[in-house]
């Protein structure tokens, strides 16, 4: 059965089956990679046998408890017993996951003798598979094409024939079904997203092309309709003269390049000497209770590109606890994650405050919507050579526009005002941090 993934998460997408029927696996052996509405996650089998069904085909949305695998059991070594522990995360108790070295069986045949039973494999650490191995349409099942102008158009372009959904008669491949997919991959999607057969990314009759909000995408397009719906946001922004916090960030690199200390670093140092000192924005509200929570932890939130997910929002658990060289060491190590597509849902959830850096999209300014159900943002723009007002004369100097978007609810524009004052100082004069160390 699909297991509980956690996170209060309630279904997952199924992906990629790394096996298929026929194949034997191992104790704790990754079979499958599916997808929640936080993060891909690799899901492990915790028994050995012959696998005999596969429950869905990619692109199949599963609710928690839905069979997703029957396996034959069959006759185990005593160290293999012993090795698999079932229910927990591969590499925390468990053997050791083999995803290759797959040997095919005949279903039915001798090892596959035994009860016949569903599987719940367990999550294992959370990691985005592996390109996309071509899907099969049903397993068994050959992809039905006669014209050989239509296998070399969809070979020459690396399209998996087995991925397409036929319109021709008798589920038969046509060229326009080719042709449909290499629009698809023209716009730029995922491979995993190119078969409409799967219920995926799909060209209509009018040529336009339908993306189901699955996923992380549609958990993002919920949240930000909760956020649009319930909160009411008000921005405040300042343009600031960063040519002093550029000088530090130089100084520090000069002096300790092994810190790997930059600009999202000394941003996060600031916003949480900010929270420390205005902790109304670090809050959210109970609409059922009807207060304020203003929280204890400093849970720094930040937008991250993630090539395979798109925009991902990692957090850095504790950061009012971090020094700077420890939370640079953080935004490091999750921005890496989140570009390998590697994040896991906690390291996706309980973000209190959101940092974003949309200057490294070339854009000076935005209006975010709040990161629901936390109550404030600070965006910062890009950093460029403006003519700027310095000891009584005109000159070029690095400006930037800091921007700050909050829940009207947890308090005034005084406190927004302020709060987004100390930032813009702490910025043109980084000394004023010391202040509060």
């Amino acid at each position: 059965m699909l297991p509980d993934l956690g996170e209060g998460l309630t279904e997952a997408e199924v992906i990629e089956w790394h096996v298929a029927p026929g194949d034997e696996v191992h104790v704790d052996q990754i079979v499958v990679t599916v997808e929640t509405a936080k993060a891909s996650v690799d899901l492990p089998c915790p028994y050995a046998g012959p696998v005999l069904t596969l429950h869905s085909a990619p692109g199949a949305v599963l609710e928690v408890g839905r069979p997703l695998l029957t396996i034959g059991t069959e006759q185990m070594s005593g160290a293999e017993k012993k090795s698999g522990s079932g229910n927990v995360l591969v590499g925390y108790g468990t053997s050791a996951a083999r995803r290759s070295g797959r040997r095919r069986v005949i279903p039915g045949g001798p090892q596959a003798a035994g009860t016949a039973g569903s599987v719940a494999a367990a999550p294992a650490a959370p990691a985005t598979a592996a390109p996309a191995a071509p899907a099969t349409a049903a397993p068994g099942v050959a992809p039905k094409v006669i014209s050989p102008v239509v296998r070399k158009l969809a070979r020459d372009n690396k399209i998996s024939l087995a991925g397409l959904a036929p319109t021709g008669p008798g589920d038969v491949i046509r060229r326009a079904d080719v042709e449909a997919a290499l629009r698809v991959a023209d716009a730029g999607l995922p491979s995993h997203e190119v078969s409409p057969k799967h219920g995926l990314a799909r060209p209509d009759r009018a040529g336009d092309l339908r993306i189901p909000l699955r996923g992380v995408r549609k958990a993002i397009a919920d949240k930000m309709t909760i956020s649009r719906r319930e909160i009411p946001e008000a921005s405040v922004w300042v343009d600031v003269d960063a040519t002093g916090l550029m000088a530090v960030k130089d100084e520090i690199k000069a002096v300790n390049p092994g810190a790997g200390i930059g600009l999202l670093a000394l941003f996060a140092r600031i916003s949480v000497a900010g929270l420390t000192k205005f902790p109304e924005l670090n809050a959210r509200v109970d609409v059922d209770a009807q207060e304020i929570v203003q929280l204890r932890d400093i849970n720094l939130s930040f937008a991250a590109q993630s090539p395979p997910r798109g925009l991902v929002v990692p957090v850095v658990h504790g950061a009012g606890e971090m020094n700077t060289t420890e939370l640079a060491a953080a935004l490091r190590e999750l921005t890496e994650l989140a570009t390998d597509g590697k994040l896991s849902p906690a390291q996706m959830t309980g973000g209190t405050f959101t940092l974003n850096n949309y200057g490294v999209f070339g854009t000076d300014g935005a209006t975010p919507i709040i990161n629901y159900p936390e109550a404030a943002m600070l965006g910062v723009g890009r950093i460029i050579d403006r003519p700027w007002a310095h000891e009584g004369q005109v000159a070029l100097r690095k400006v930037a526009q800091l921007g700050l978007t909050f829940d009207h609810r947890v308090c005034d524009g005084g406190t927004a005002g302020g709060f987004l004052r100390f930032v813009a100082d702490c910025v043109e004069k980084p000394a004023l941090l010391l202040a509060g160390l």
